[in-house]
């Protein structure tokens, strides 16, 4: 870990929302980071498992049975105070909270601290980076290749060109492939676009719980 000074000048915000202040890593035992429950017909095709960088349509709900273990540890990384990302960022408080998970979050408050807010996220060596703001999509671009010890899901937004450690869960309207790639004729639905982003957040966890990673999640 690198010292409270350094995150200060990185201008870095991280809350611990959980209550839990920090990792228990004696507390990962073998088997611990298995899902709970399996994936049902039609997220993927066993016979022909989706290859890196493909995506996959899966049937709706067929994620519905899987869930993370207990003691699963998940840091949002977000940046942004749109109201896309905002949205996102309630979907996964929402979700951690009704799944039992330990959830903390860093904010990477400014563009110039995107690659450092990535850094901040990776140092606290959680089972899951999931990423919710389109802004960070060029800085995942940059740093996520050299940490494929690393697991991140990106709701929302996709990367270019992903490796096998991150999986991106989008939906129409909220597939940018980078800040300066947005359609400006896209708009928001509030509505809309919770029920999407829940549906993402289960489904691209299911998949990373499972091994399907470094592929692109496109849910109706």
């Amino acid at each position: 870990m690198r010292s409270l000074t350094w995150l200060a000048s990185a201008a870095i915000l991280a809350v611990v929302v959980s209550g839990c202040a920090a990792w228990e890593d004696a507390s990962r035992l073998p088997g611990q980071r298995r899902a709970i429950g399996r994936l049902g017909a039609g997220f993927i095709d066993p016979a022909a498992p989706p290859a890196p960088e493909s995506t996959i349509r899966p049937k709706p709900g067929s994620w519905d049975a899987v869930r993370p273990p207990r003691g699963y540890r998940v840091v949002l990384l977000t940046a942004g105070d749109d109201p896309a990302t905002m949205t996102l960022v309630k979907g996964v408080k929402q979700w951690a909270a009704a799944e039992h998970v330990r959830l903390e979050i860093v904010a990477a408050t400014k563009p110039d601290t995107h690659v450092d807010g990535i850094v901040a996220a990776m140092e606290r060596a959680p089972d899951l980076v999931i990423c919710a703001g389109t802004a960070l999509v060029d800085a995942l671009a940059l740093v996520t290749a050299s940490h494929l010890n690393q697991q991140f899901l990106v709701v929302g937004a996709q990367l270019p060109e992903p490796t096998v450690n991150v999986t991106a869960a989008v939906w129409p309207g909220a597939s940018s492939r980078g800040e300066r790639l947005l359609d400006p004729k896209v708009s928001f639905e509030p509505e809309l676009f919770t029920r999407r982003a829940d549906a993402a957040i289960r489904a691209g966890v299911a998949s990373v719980l499972h091994d399907i990673t470094g592929i692109v999640i496109s849910l109706d």
